[in-house]
């Protein structure tokens, strides 16, 4: 195996394996992969892949019970946990790895820290870039002071859960939050939401919370808003490994009532992983718009949003780039998102309270036929926001079952800025959800239907 290639990536997750499929297959350049954990990283093992995997059969489940002409269906929970453990290939990253050797991309196991200009040292080797350097690693859980002794679980033992503790708390109101108070609690824990803010997911739209807020509490879920938590304490927290309960029992004090738990899980946010790659050695500080040209951070590691699909697009550019096969980019490329909640939260775009002179239309998610059959009491609504001069799509939020599918065509139109008046001729089956976007853009004022 080589000491020089074009491009180390360091971090072999689904971002830096886009980087170095894109800088190989364009070009005559080479790359390597560094990694000290597993191939495929967060998403593939403990993220994305495991909490979708949990989620799916649950919403199947309360699909049943709201749906008149069949038997409920009931969550299985030692079944459920198998088909978690087998999307996540029971923890073996061999088929990631493959696949990368398979590109012609080796694979180098470590923890990688800069040594030098392009320099890494890997447990004593030394390996250069001729071009450049890029840092994918993620990021790691934020975990405030006053939890600092308790062992609390993280988002890694939410999705590997293999003790499902009777009594759980979970601090965050974010959307690993609300996800994992939705598959927790369909698992069979007494769920309890520690939230400092006055309401959830803040970065949705207020209705879009507001929806997702009513539906943990009627599922069971005990949200406890503006809770002020001042301590926590475990006399006997031990890390007793992946998914288990960390010890003895958990008391909690919220506003000065003593609370008691099996479990606490934390999701108060994450923040790039960069404190063990080395940045002191070339005295650069944790702001990647201050680094030299050759050292490129992507993914969760560049503060960007921290979205899988996001950081591989974005690593799909720094790759065609670094093998000089760059397509010009679009400016201002929406970030769309889909919380797996009950119901699904999808959105694109800017925030309503962050866009000035726009038009806002609302409809209710069963205004459709196709969408009012998916269940027998659908909730949620439909927005979007159009450009009042434009007269284009700027956002768009759909709150309700499967809403997520209904996303990448709102992200179609607002990055291909396709006018209102020409939407209107893409016609929608009938009857599918899709039908939404005839009810939004009925909406609109009359003098939109005209270019």
């Amino acid at each position: 195996m080589s000491d020089e290639y074009d491009v180390i990536v360091i971090g072999a997750g689904p971002v830096g394996e886009n980087v170095a499929q894109y800088v190989t297959e364009a070009s005559d350049l080479n790359a390597v992969l560094i990694e000290k954990e597993l191939a495929g990283g967060e998403c593939s093992y403990y993220a994305c892949m495991p909490s979708k995997a949990l989620l799916r059969p649950v919403e199947i489940a309360n699909d049943s019970v709201d749906l008149q002409g069949i038997s409920d269906a009931s969550v299985q929970v030692e079944e459920l946990l198998k088909r978690r453990d087998e999307w996540v290939s029971h923890y073996d990253d061999a088929s990631q790895v493959e696949w990368a050797e398979g590109i012609g991309v080796p694979v180098v196991r470590g923890a990688a820290r800069l040594s030098g200009e392009r320099k890494v040292q890997v447990d004593g080797r030394t390996i250069a870039a001729r071009k450049a350097v890029v840092i994918a690693t993620g990021s790691t859980p934020v975990i405030p002071p006053e939890y600092a002794d308790v062992c609390a679980w993280g988002s890694r033992d939410a999705t590997g859960v293999v003790d499902v503790p009777e009594r759980l708390a979970i601090v965050g109101g974010g959307v690993v939050a609300c996800e994992a108070a939705t598959w927790m609690r369909a698992l069979g824990s007494e769920v309890t939401m520690l939230v400092r803010g006055d309401s959830l997911l803040t970065n949705q739209e207020p209705f879009a919370a507001e929806t997702v807020l009513k539906s943990l509490r009627d599922s069971g879920v005990d949200v406890r808003l503006e809770a002020n938590v001042t301590s926590c304490e475990r006399p006997d927290a031990s890390d007793t490994g992946l998914g288990r309960v960390h010890g003895g029992a958990v008391t909690v004090t919220v506003d000065d009532q003593k609370l008691e738990f099996d479990e606490i899980l934390l999701a108060v946010g994450r923040r790039p992983r960069l404190g063990e790659i080395g940045l002191d050695a070339l005295d650069l500080t944790d702001d990647p718009d201050a680094w030299p040209d050759w050292l490129i951070a992507v993914g969760d590691a560049s503060g960007e949003a921290p979205l899988t699909h996001w950081g591989k697009y974005r690593a799909r550019g720094i790759g065609a780039r670094l093998a000089g096969a760059a397509e010009p980019e679009p400016a201002d490329v929406p970030v769309p998102q889909v919380v797996f909640t009950e119901p699904q939260i999808a959105q694109v775009g800017p925030l309503r309270k962050d866009l000035d002179d726009v038009e806002v239309v609302r409809v209710p998610f069963n205004s459709a036929a196709g969408a009012a059959l998916l269940r027998d009491h659908v909730q949620g609504q439909a927005q979007l926001l159009v450009d009042r001069k434009d007269r284009v799509v700027r956002a768009a939020t759909f709150v309700g079952p499967g809403a997520g599918e209904l996303l990448h065509a709102a992200t179609i139109a607002i990055v291909g800025r396709v006018p209102v008046h020409v939407l209107r001729h893409a016609v929608p089956s009938y009857p599918t959800a899709s039908e939404l976007w005839l009810r939004l853009l009925e909406e609109l004022p009359r003098q939109y239907r005209r270019g």
